[in-house]
């Protein structure tokens, strides 16, 4: 048969009609068919059609300078978009915020797996993704102004929890790429970075009597493509337009092609350049000691990338697994142009499909940048300083994600610091404050984190918070940062404050950390100390951190193990003050308790001088019938085991 798919880009934008459903791939600037949008707007600009398109598309997919789904701003042209990032298209922004165009600002992985909803013919999507932020219909439902009018999500109750429906979109039109077409319109992506949400996005039109439209770098005979490489089916496919130039179809703005990137090649990363010591890599080094060794990680844009690197330096990559939500699964993740990707990539899943393990529970950590934070802790990422930016994956990701960290300065805008013998000093302070009395638009619900017990800290380069079941509390302090001074008067709102420690001394060392002994808990046992003439376990968790199950186990091993060394039961002190517990592991700290009270210890006193820490570890312990009593003073801990004050 005649191969009658391959056409030029202008013949193939001709098939989309006026008021269609159009969808398009990209992520941030990778895997963008160039080609096509250009073709579309200009058959626009020259005839005035197609007019009055719905645009529906997951992350960014330009340059913020007019490329990508950028060219589509002409009026007239859109009438609705139904995104998860508007940052990259500030013109089509404006028009949404100037109420020239409907417009719903929805998260990415309901974006992505809405295209499935479509495919299968399924009404919407169910999903908890949302509740309690902007998208929430209590909370304005995803609408960007006040001429979007439709409901695309609802509140709904199944079995007495509430859930949120998205309502699916019927798509006309899609507008994908690939690297390769053979006569049949197969499709393989053997030189792309990521392969999105293609295959659904085909599926999803094809199934609803629209066209598909592939972009492809090359075409090739037929039986060429192996069918386990074939990403999309011929079946499905419409139109093929292969690029012309080649700049067309490059692999991002930046970024030609890179073998690395598409997995043909793997490539040393053991010289990376370090980072300079400077406000971003203190924040990046204060995030990393809560990375999750062999737990699964996302990391956001801005502050949070810099944890890559941080880990690269310290050596602890190999015991971490980094992902993206755009589907990359470990390697070394790709920042810049190529944001989204990795180097060295283990797999590359579909986005949708990434978003099922993220929805599921599968992060073990995130690290995500924050604009605003109010004294609730909620954050706001999407509206902020008269710009819609959108939330991208980021609700998505923090709501699912088993422990959260947001990273970022202080304050923005011309913020200055020095590093002068490990103190940090704010040599000016940035223009605009981040710590507000409400944010503009909640992206992150700390109330919502909180009744849910999910572990959240904000870190930033002169002070952490964590997020509590009544606001932000400050936990710890940069050497050299005076709270009166530094802190308070740069903030709307005063958190609560119950003698936070001192940040890690290391991290303000321009020399490695030993980050993989804090990680690995490789000098726990430096912490215990048993006197024989006494009988005394002396256990010194001071500022020490359980962060995930493991920590905790790690701590069972090292009492365990010295109980085992004094060769009978003990009369153990537990310093515990300035220790933080994650929200989720105080059960498990308590049984833990539990067991060594039972099988080692003969009598226990514990004090921490936070009432924080004291109220939750009492709670935690008497739900395990143990005895609640947490001291404030070590002299009374001492003093209930009958013994001298040091």
């Amino acid at each position: 048969m005649p191969n009658t798919k391959v056409m030029s880009a202008d013949d193939a934008i001709a098939l989309i009609n006026d008021n269609d459903v159009i969808a398009t791939t990209g992520f941030v600037q990778s895997c963008i068919p160039e080609m096509l949008h250009a073709a579309l707007e200009k058959r626009f600009v020259a005839s005035g059609a197609p007019r009055d398109l719905t645009l529906i598309m997951c992350a960014g997919a330009g340059d913020s300078k007019g490329l990508g789904t950028g060219r589509l701003h002409h009026e007239g042209l859109l009438k609705r978009v139904i995104a998860a990032n508007f940052g990259r298209m500030p013109k089509v922004a404006e028009a949404a915020q100037n109420n020239k165009i409907q417009g719903y600002n929805l998260p990415q992985g309901v974006i992505s797996k809405l295209y499935r909803s479509c495919a299968s013919g399924s009404p919407g999507l169910f999903t908890r993704v949302g509740l309690h932020t902007y998208v929430d219909p209590r909370l304005g439902g995803g609408k960007v102004n006040t001429v979007t009018k439709e409901d695309l999500v609802k509140l709904v109750e199944v079995d007495g929890k509430e859930w949120l429906f998205y309502k699916a979109t019927p798509i006309n039109a899609v507008l994908i790429r690939a690297t390769s077409a053979d006569p049949l319109g197969n499709l393989s992506m053997e030189k792309e970075a990521l392969t999105l949400d293609v295959l659904a996005q085909a599926m999803a039109a094809h199934n609803n009597g629209g066209v598909v439209i592939a972009q492809v770098e090359r075409l090739v005979a037929d039986g060429s493509i192996k069918p386990k490489n074939v990403k999309v089916p011929g079946i499905l496919v419409d139109a093929v337009v292969v690029a012309d130039p080649p700049e067309m179809h490059r692999m991002n703005y930046g970024v030609i092609y890179d073998p690395a990137l598409a997995g043909e090649v793997r490539v040393t990363v053991d010289n990376l350049p370090c980072m300079e010591l400077d406000e971003r890599k203190i924040i990046a080094r204060r995030a990393a000691f809560e990375l999750p060794p062999n737990g699964v990680i996302n990391l956001g844009v801005g502050a949070p990338d810099g944890v890559a690197n941080v880990a690269n330096e310290e050596k602890v990559t190999p015991y971490l697994v980094m992902t993206t939500e755009a589907g990359a699964v470990g390697g070394v993740l790709a920042g810049g142009s190529s944001f989204g990707s990795s180097a060295n990539a283990h797999s590359i899943l579909d986005q949708n499909q990434m978003f099922d393990f993220y929805h599921g529970g599968g992060l073990d950590l995130t690290c995500l940048g924050m604009a605003e934070c109010d004294s609730l802790g909620n954050v706001n990422t999407s509206k902020f300083g008269g710009k819609l930016n959108g939330c991208g994956g980021f609700i998505d990701i923090s709501q699912n994600a088993r422990a959260v960290v947001f990273a970022g300065t202080f304050t923005a805008g011309g913020l200055e610091i020095a590093i002068e013998d490990g103190k940090l000093k704010i040599v000016k302070e940035g223009r605009a404050r981040k710590f507000v009395k409400q944010v503009e638009q909640v992206t992150f619900s700390g109330t919502y984190a909180a009744q849910k017990g999910q572990p959240v800290i904000y870190v930033t380069e002169r002070c952490v918070f964590q997020l509590t079941d009544h606001g932000l509390e400050l936990i710890e302090v940069a050497p050299g940062i005076d709270i009166e001074r530094d802190i308070l008067p740069h903030m709307a709102f005063k958190p609560h404050i119950h003698k936070p420690v001192t940040m890690n001394p290391a991290i303000f060392r321009d020399e490695p950390m030993d980050l993989l002994s804090d990680l690995l808990n490789l000098k726990l046992k430096d912490r215990i100390n048993y006197d024989p003439a006494k009988n005394l376990l002396s256990l010194n968790l001071a500022a020490w951190s359980a962060r995930k199950k493991s920590d905790v186990s790690d701590l069972k091993t090292a009492i365990v193990d010295a109980c085992k060394a004094a060769g009978r039961r003990v009369n153990a002190v537990v310093n515990q003050d300035g220790c933080r517990i994650a929200e989720d592991l105080y059960d498990d700290y308590a049984d833990m308790v539990a067991y060594v009270n039972k099988n080692h210890y003969e009598r226990m006193a514990r004090y921490a001088t936070s009432a924080i820490t004291r109220q939750k570890l009492q709670d935690a312990l008497r739900r395990r019938g143990l005895e609640t009593r947490v001291y404030e003073r070590a002299e009374d801990a001492r003093a209930a085991l009958e013994l001298e004050p040091v």
